[in-house]
């Protein structure tokens, strides 16, 4: 069971709304608001390795709400995204239930969400540089030989997976796969609206001295077959961001993002299956700087 207290002592781990409930998946409740709508509530849940650990990061999801608004309002011109007309009070009437939720939830359209994460990458880090230094090859592309740890790449690449089922891991997938599961059209506007939004993301964060090494993206198609861009948007738990003023190649980088906590699990000896191991509470508290980080450097003016 959640805990459900005051942001900064313990965080949203659940969130309850007089609504009937979809879904909650690692970090978001799902809501059904009627025919044509979802409520999302964002938590402070973080999941790691695809496990939801047992210690919300307070605040985690107001973070993750504003940089996702941010991102839509900037990315309009590129893709429509899944955010309804509809205030939250019509969906959420009482003042009091709306008022612990508001600056977690969206209200959104229903679609049909699209089975890949949509990934790019700009730098060499994580899965990505693990199957470099493998095959040489990221996403089935060949790369330059004797590129190091996060080293820009020549020019961003799409690298979907799948969608894994919970408890399950993504399976990273190439071109070909991408086309059988989408078709072919579908597979080549999601791709190029990826590189799309990256590239105007990328340019606009490291302006403020951060780079987006890599981020994930996940659409869907609305009733006229069109391209949505839905879920969350260049946050710190779908990104890689890296200060720019202390980037070196040839290493792991600082992060104002999920990995911190993904290194502290590292060290642990845990086979990355449930449960998930609790987080001191100074892992807790570096987290919480981390995203609050990101939201003051990417939303800045």
């Amino acid at each position: 069971m959640g805990v459900e207290g005051p942001e900064g002592v313990s965080g949203l781990s659940e969130s309850h709304v007089s609504l009937p409930l979809l879904h909650r998946g690692k970090v978001r409740d799902l809501y059904d608001a009627g025919p044509d709508t979802i409520l999302i509530v964002t938590t402070d849940r973080l999941s790691a390795f695809d496990c939801v650990l047992p210690d919300p990061i307070p605040g985690k999801g107001r973070i993750l709400n504003a940089i996702s608004r941010f991102w839509f309002a900037r990315s309009t011109g590129l893709v429509a995204n899944h955010l309804s007309e509809r205030p939250l009070a019509s969906v959420v009437p009482d003042a009091a239930e709306r008022a612990r939720i508001a600056e977690r939830a969206m209200v959104v359209r229903k679609l049909r969400p699209l089975p890949i994460e949509a990934i790019v990458r700009g730098y060499l880090a994580g899965s990505g540089w693990k199957a470099y230094r493998q095959t040489g090859r990221l996403g089935g592309v060949p790369l330059p030989a004797g590129l190091r740890e996060s080293e820009r790449l020549p020019e961003p690449l799409f690298t979907p997976s799948t969608k894994a089922e919970p408890g399950a891991h993504d399976e990273n997938i190439e071109w070909a796969e991408a086309e059988r599961l989408l078709g072919r059209d579908v597979a080549r506007a999601v791709r190029d609206v990826s590189l799309a939004l990256y590239i105007q993301a990328a340019s606009h964060a490291r302006a403020r001295g951060v780079i987006i090494a890599d981020t994930k993206f996940e659409f869907a198609l609305d009733a006229d077959g069109s391209l949505v861009l839905i879920d969350e948007v260049l946050t710190p738990d779908s990104s890689r961001f890296w200060p720019a003023d202390s980037y070196a190649p040839g290493r792991a980088q600082e992060s104002f993002d999920k990995q911190y906590v993904r290194d502290y699990l590292e060290t642990l000896s845990w086979d990355k299956r449930p449960p998930a191991p609790a987080l001191p509470p100074e892992v807790v508290r570096r987290t919480v700087a981390k995203y609050e980080e990101a939201l003051r450097r990417l939303t800045a003016p």
